[in-house]
């Protein structure tokens, strides 16, 4: 599995980083502009992300942002809805308009932090990813 990190928090970054390693190959990125970057050059190379893990509070541009990016990318290059990335938003965001904002924009999954990595590990296994 390739997944993408995109935290710029460190602490985060490298729980989440420990984690999700043990089921495949992970890049880090630290805002939403390099998570965009990422996802660009991955495509190119025909070795897309099955998951990414995107922040909602980052610098230079926000998760939300980078989440709408990622769905018009995917959609300009004609992928399936059951071919699409799997995007779980992590973020201390849990009031309920931004759960529902980060659905519309089409996340799969809205996770809270701190993270709980069985409620994590369990979603993985429902999205058919480990």
């Amino acid at each position: 599995m390739r997944i993408l990190i995109a935290e710029d928090d460190f602490a985060s970054r490298k729980v989440i980083l420990k984690f999700l390693s043990q089921y495949g190959e992970c890049d880090v990125t630290v805002d939403g502009m390099e998570a965009i970057d990422a996802f660009m050059m991955a495509l190119e190379e025909d070795a897309p992300y099955d998951l990414i893990c995107l922040d909602v509070m980052m610098p230079i541009m926000d998760g939300y942002q980078a989440l709408k990016n990622i769905r018009d990318i995917e959609k300009e290059h004609n992928i399936p809805a059951e071919k699409q990335t799997k995007i779980i938003m992590t973020t201390a965001l849990n009031e309920e308009k931004n759960v529902k904002k980060a659905f519309e924009l089409g996340c799969t999954i809205y996770c809270a932090k701190p993270i709980d990595m069985e409620k994590l590990r369990s979603t993985l296994e429902k999205l058919g990813l480990i």
